[in-house]
């Protein structure tokens, strides 16, 4: 096989079971339409093989490269302290599922810093009764705390958070926990 540049040509089918490395610079297009994402974007979208991200030690920095668009499961009976990236605007959304109840500690989700806030609600589920309530956010909710019984933190339920503006995240979920609900939400940042 060898290299070939300068093909005139506006239409390339490439053919066979061999691995090709193209090259390609000017505009590309696929099927008449301008291709304007990044080989790092195209495989972030594509690749199924890590939508699961498991968080078993005590904390997680959360970035936008590695979790955006992916499920966490908190899988620590201990708790995990994940804490997300200021929030810019950006977004990128963060799913959270707890995968091992918590048995000891919290698991907890935090904004990065003093300025950034979060905006929705969760319903938190009574696993035992089979009811549920739902707690809304306060002007300065920047964490969710589940404590492995009336604020949530057994296995399933999901937390989705969405980075939506700058200091803002807008976040909604439902959550399974047993006993007579209690908020997750407060402002410890």
């Amino acid at each position: 096989m060898g290299v070939y540049t300068g093909i005139a040509q506006d239409n390339v089918t490439i053919e066979g079971g061999t691995a090709y490395n193209l090259n390609l610079t000017g505009t590309v297009s696929l099927g008449g339409v301008a291709l304007t994402a990044t080989a790092a974007e195209i495989n972030a979208a594509a690749d199924t093989s890590t939508r699961l991200v498991s968080a078993a030690a005590a904390t997680l920095a959360v970035t936008v490269a590695d979790h955006d668009s992916k499920v966490v499961v908190l899988n620590r009976a201990a708790g995990v302290t994940a804490t997300l990236p200021a929030a810019t605007g950006s977004g990128a959304v963060f799913r959270f599922t707890t995968g091992t109840a918590v048995t000891s500690n919290n698991n907890i989700i935090k904004v990065a810093d003093n300025t950034d806030v979060m905006s929705g609600s969760i319903y938190v589920t009574d696993q035992a009764a089979g009811t549920g309530t739902e707690f809304s956010t306060t002007t300065t909710s920047d964490t969710i705390t589940m404590n492995g019984s009336t604020s949530g933190g057994l296995a399933g339920g999901v937390l989705t958070l969405i980075d939506v503006a700058t200091n803002l995240y807008a976040v909604h979920g439902n959550i399974i926990g047993t006993g007579v609900e209690v908020t997750p939400f407060s402002a410890t940042v």
